[in-house]
């Protein structure tokens, strides 16, 4: 293109270049756009070519129990995860379960206690499943019933089977759990079962009420039924009416025997997880049932029970013969029981 040459006087000469086309910037954008998308295809090419690898990447998804991510790591021996055959657990199927049992002595409050733990939205406590001697017959016996229990495959008013977090039951001392204390010991400790042994310290007040009971089971006194347990304070008063005799002349021995039987146990167990409590604690201090919870590692809940304690004030008043009584136990190191209101 020629330049335009402008004279505008005789002194000033101005040349101006010439004007460039559009097509040329046109080209210029043209070609840089081809270029950018050249680049960019050959990187997506490239990413395209690593993932159509086959073997490359191996993700499997697996179906996984809450076991692996909702519960601590100290805690996972204790907690199982039951396949019950009788029913489906359905959405409970991933709740962890905890397996426990009462271990007690008859009239020490296990009957009380055990309302307690059933009144738990997520406990199931089965009651005396043992009291069956056909359950207890030999151990084989035992840990087939055990078995059964803990699986969720047993039935009681008290299962709550499909969410249940804890199942376990209530066993009494002459109900087997000696005489077959070394295999139990070992399914205890292969199942991880938490053991939660419950005694009486004010053993005279228990002798009287092993006595009451064992006489209501043939007087019948409330209606022509025996009850081991009350709800109304008039039942409590009916069944308290009856004082018994006790030996005084075998008390001393009896006492001993009964702390004796206790200490066994405690020897023969002690390798479990376990907690003692007594029934007076758990009367003057309703905080003890906050530690039975943790010790289950269940969610903290105002446990609560309808029963009625039957022999309620001073000994004196349901013992017969409580002078003999008392003359016996004065100057021992068993006197205390005398004195205490539980």
């Amino acid at each position: 293109m020629a330049e335009v040459i402008y004279l505008l006087n005789k002194d000033t000469l101005i040349v101006k270049p010439p004007k460039k086309s559009p097509l040329v910037y046109r080209m210029i954008v043209l070609a840089f756009s081809m270029f950018c998308g050249l680049y960019v295809c050959s990187i997506c090419l490239k990413q395209i070519s690593r993932h159509a690898k086959p073997n490359l990447l191996n993700i499997q998804i697996t179906e996984e129990p809450c076991e692996l991510h909702c519960v601590k790591q100290s805690d996972k021996p204790s907690i199982h995860y039951p396949k019950p055959k009788t029913f489906s657990r359905a959405e409970c199927a991933d709740n962890p379960v905890r397996y426990f049992v009462i271990i007690s002595t008859q009239r020490s409050g296990s009957g009380w206690f055990e309302t307690l733990l059933n009144s738990h939205a997520n406990v199931s406590s089965n009651g005396e499943i043992f009291s069956v001697m056909d359950r207890r017959k030999n151990a084989s016996s035992i840990l087939q019933t055990l078995d059964k229990v803990y699986n969720l495959d047993w039935f009681s008013s008290a299962s709550k089977n499909e969410c249940s977090a804890a199942v376990g039951f209530k066993w009494m001392l002459n109900q087997g759990v000696m005489d077959h204390h070394i295999e139990i010991v070992q399914y205890f400790t292969r199942r991880h079962v938490s053991v939660i042994f419950l005694f009486r310290r004010n053993l005279l007040r228990r002798m009287v009420s092993m006595l009451a009971n064992s006489y209501d089971r043939y007087a019948k006194l409330l209606n022509g039924t025996h009850k081991s347990h009350v709800h109304s304070p008039q039942e409590a008063v009916i069944l308290s009416g009856y004082k018994p005799m006790i030996n005084s002349s075998s008390l001393i021995n009896d006492f001993k025997e009964m702390e004796r039987t206790v200490s066994e146990v405690l020897t023969y167990y002690n390798t479990t997880r376990h907690i003692v409590l007594y029934y007076e604690d758990l009367m003057k201090n309703w905080t003890k049932l906050k530690e039975v919870q943790e010790f289950l590692n269940l969610p903290t809940m105002d446990l609560r029970s309808r029963q009625i304690k039957i022999h309620s004030g001073p000994l004196s008043d349901h013992i017969k013969n409580w002078d003999d009584v008392l003359k016996t136990l004065n100057g021992t190191s068993y006197e205390r029981f005398i004195h205490t209101d539980y």
